[in-house]
């Protein structure tokens, strides 16, 4: 039994459910590629200066995080914007984790599928006027993914916003990048709300015509691509997207508050999943996934439902600040020892917002180590001058 305060100023009783799910890998393959998206966590005793520089990051904590995932049978989404890409974490520390987590999964049993994030953000904006240099810059993190072993995932730039570039600038960058691949990669559209630097990407703010900017750069090279990441938020036109790709071209959900319609799809399409939402679920998207491999979309939809509305506090606006719900979760699950993150990114989000997360995480089954999960919400609380 906890106290917890609520967003209209109050403190009220709160009494765990006792319904959580045990983590587990799934029992049958599963028919959906499932890539959950990781955070990072900064060492506390080797941190200086937490809001400049690189951070002091803790390796052990946020390595076994990445265990925890491919032990219940899910993919890694490495290095993107949930491990704080240009919110903390520089390409110099980025390139270093991509490396440390596939040496990691070379070594771990299930063998887990990881792709890398490759953006241009070890050069500043100024210095990426034209695009042969954002090309240039794309390659130099490309080239590192693949010497390590990773998928490329072509990350959303701000360099393309930043100099006003038109459909047919994106589709010379990407054109050239694709091609220069050593395997298929991944797209990634990344909407504003996660990154406001990013309004109006491929070229348009209308997202009819940036829609067909995209495509027509996967139309040109379907063979070296292997799916495109999509995070807008919105269903229907996710769903009117992905009927457009070329046979074999894949839609990855990014979709943080419809993924279990997107994933179980329309009958004819369906979508895959590289969401930071799954890093915060994992144990009930594992289980989901299996039911849906099983055909049971009763199991299914039950035990998505009530993480919903958990992924939608999570995901609130200002957006860009759910890692701090997905490392928080991770570390009430015991699945790293404490909770802070690269730049003091834990104080991104109010008292409130964790103890609703603490409240929807167990009416989800969430919460696997109760007791654990009660004593640092406790301490959280006590931090806050709630005793």
């Amino acid at each position: 039994m906890l106290t917890l305060p609520t967003t209209d100023n109050r403190l009220e009783t709160y009494t765990l459910s006792g319904q959580a799910l045990t983590p587990r890998a799934p029992r049958v393959p599963l028919t959906r590629t499932a890539f959950a998206a990781a955070h990072v966590v900064s060492d506390p005793l080797r941190e200086r200066d937490p809001w400049v520089g690189r951070p002091a990051v803790d390796w052990e904590n946020t390595l076994r995080f990445r265990h925890w995932l491919w032990d219940q049978g899910l993919g890694l989404a490495e290095a993107m914007d949930t491990a704080q890409r240009g919110m903390g974490v520089d390409w110099p520390t980025a390139r270093e984790l991509i490396e440390r987590t596939m040496k990691e999964a070379r070594a771990h049993p299930m063998k887990p599928r990881v792709a890398c994030g490759a953006g241009t953000d070890q050069v500043p904006l100024e210095d990426l006027r034209t695009t042969e240099a954002i090309a240039e810059a794309y390659s130099e993190q490309m080239e590192a993914i693949e010497a390590a072993g990773g998928q490329v995932i072509i990350m959303a730039s701000r360099a393309f916003p930043a100099i006003k570039a038109g459909p047919d600038d994106y589709a010379r960058v990407y054109g050239k990048l694709v091609k220069q691949a050593a395997a298929p990669v991944i797209l990634h559209w990344l909407g504003d709300m996660f990154d406001p630097a990013l309004k109006g990407y491929w070229g348009s703010e209308d997202i009819g015509a940036a829609s067909d900017a995209v495509l027509s750069i996967i139309e040109d090279n379907p063979e070296k691509v292997d799916g495109i990441k999509i995070s807008l938020l919105d269903q229907a036109h996710e769903e009117a997207f992905r009927a457009r790709l070329p046979d074999g071209v894949r839609l990855y959900t990014g979709d943080d508050f419809n993924y279990a319609q997107l994933i179980e799809g329309d009958g004819t399409h369906y979508s895959h999943a590289l969401l930071g939402a799954f890093a915060a679920i994992a144990p009930v998207a594992s289980q989901a996934l299996e039911a849906l491999a099983q055909g049971d979309t009763e199991t299914y939809h039950r035990l998505f439902a009530p993480t919903v509305p958990l992924s939608r506090e999570i995901f609130k606006a200002p957006t860009r600040f759910y890692k701090a719900g997905i490392a928080f979760l991770a570390w009430l699950n015991d699945a790293q020892s404490h909770f802070i993150m690269p730049g003091g990114f834990q104080s991104s989000r109010e008292i409130t917002h964790y103890a609703e997360v603490f409240r929807l995480a167990d009416r989800s089954r969430l919460l696997s180590k109760p007791d654990v999960a009660v004593e640092r919400m406790t301490l959280l609380l006590k931090l806050h001058g709630i005793g």
